[in-house]
């Protein structure tokens, strides 16, 4: 079941209206000072955790904004100096900080104390499925009288709130096309840096990537045999309706009995703004979940993943970096591209194999499982995807997106030379 919407979330903006209005009027009067504040909507971690620690390294005064108990305790694990991002402290944090750095929107600090701020927009993946105002779900309002008119002005704030971000990388010049029409900016704003939340993926050997991300795995999702192969499941939130790939009861006994017979363990990492029904009717060590509650950020753990199946996640692109195979199970393809919309086809990525079910998807994950020639084949087409839509892949994303906020007249920290 889906715990969000856009319906519902736009609603709450619209009421909050007095709230920004009455915050902004605070920033007018508080003056910003030097420190970086950052915040992340998956928690600590991405794009944000990379260039907290990079900025930290250089000298600059930084501060994690938490929501939860759960990111209060990862940053305190991570040494990282944080307040909670609601409240008066998170307010003030907000007010004075002079660079903000989010992921995901403006909410990822405190919402009524952005406004004048240096704001840098990392985001949280390349576009597949259209985003921000080339979607017509980012300004969905409940179906109530003047919904037409309360459309009109989400779509006014969010393209406010959006002229606010300063710098906002893309991995590619095809990317930075997509970013640019969904934030509504100029190419003076959107920056061909390369993703500093995929340099984890670009740092060190393949053996050492591996290794890392096999100690993180286990910690979070159990012992893994050494002959398994790992199959990550990360189907993508659909708006806040229901996911129509969640298996019946018939269909998790044929998943199962391939898992058993191919020595395979399935981590199924649903979206964090929705819920899915993602568990086998009898229980079994060959399906474990990897939500965002065990594991915020699933990037650092994608060296110990053997293949991906997902249906219009951004890590498509991503996985590519590490030759990942990739399957798509879409059941819902057609009307998704209708609803959402998509940049470019959805063949163009997925291929015109696509599975639309369980059956397709068990398929095709036993030949690419069992084929060395086939499972070769579908790496070899995932690197070529990802080399499409990533420019850089030399693990300095991060430290060329800190060059270009610095050259943008933030200042260097203090007693640095």
């Amino acid at each position: 079941m889906a715990s969000f919407s856009f319906g519902t979330g736009n609603a709450a903006k619209l009421l909050r209206i007095p709230l920004y209005a009455a915050g902004r009027i605070g920033t007018l009067l508080v003056p910003r000072g030097r420190r970086w504040v950052f915040g992340c909507g998956a928690g600590i971690g991405d794009g944000a955790l990379a260039l907290q620690r990079h900025a930290s390294a250089a000298g600059h005064d930084t501060l994690w904004l938490t929501a939860s108990e759960r990111e209060d305790r990862d940053a305190e694990a991570l040494g990282i100096r944080f307040v909670r991002k609601n409240g008066v402290r998170g307010w003030w944090a907000t007010a004075r900080a002079g660079v903000l750095v989010v992921t995901h929107g403006l909410g990822d600090v405190n919402r009524y104390a952005n406004g004048g701020a240096f704001v840098v927009q990392l985001w949280h993946g390349i576009p597949l499925k259209r985003i921000g105002l080339d979607s017509p779900a980012t300004t969905q309002v409940p179906s109530v009288p003047g919904a037409p008119l309360l459309r009109r002005a989400v779509a006014f704030l969010y393209r406010a709130a959006a002229q606010r971000i300063r710098v906002l990388p893309a991995a590619s010049h095809r990317a930075r096309g997509r970013l640019e029409s969904a934030f509504g900016l100029g190419d003076d704003r959107v920056v061909v840096t390369g993703e500093p939340r995929v340099d984890v993926l670009t740092t060190g050997s393949p053996e050492e990537a591996q290794r890392a991300a096999s100690v993180v795995l286990r910690r979070v999702a159990g012992e893994i045999p050494d002959s398994a192969r790992t199959i990550l499941y990360a189907p993508t939130w659909r708006d806040g309706a229901a996911d129509p790939a969640v298996p019946t009861a018939q269909e998790w006994i044929r998943i199962l009995r391939v898992l058993e017979e191919r020595d395979a363990i399935l981590l199924v990492r649903s979206h964090p703004l929705g819920e899915g029904g993602y568990a086998p009717p009898l229980p079994s060590r060959r399906v474990r979940a990897l939500g965002a509650v065990l594991l915020p950020d699933v990037t650092p753990v994608l060296p110990a993943i053997d293949v991906l199946i997902t249906d219009y996640s951004s890590l498509a692109y991503d996985v590519g970096l590490l030759r990942m195979p990739v399957l798509f199970l879409a059941p819902d393809s057609t009307e998704y591209a209708r609803t959402r919309g998509f940049y470019g086809r959805f063949e163009d990525v997925a291929g015109p194999d696509a599975a639309v079910d369980w059956s397709e998807m068990l398929a095709q994950l036993e030949a690419l499982l069992s084929d060395e020639r086939t499972f070769a084949t579908a790496s070899a087409r995932s690197a070529t995807l990802s080399a499409e839509m990533h420019a850089h892949r030399d693990g300095r994303n991060t430290e060329r997106v800190y060059q270009v906020i610095r050259a943008r007249g933030i200042p260097a920290p203090k007693g640095a030379v």
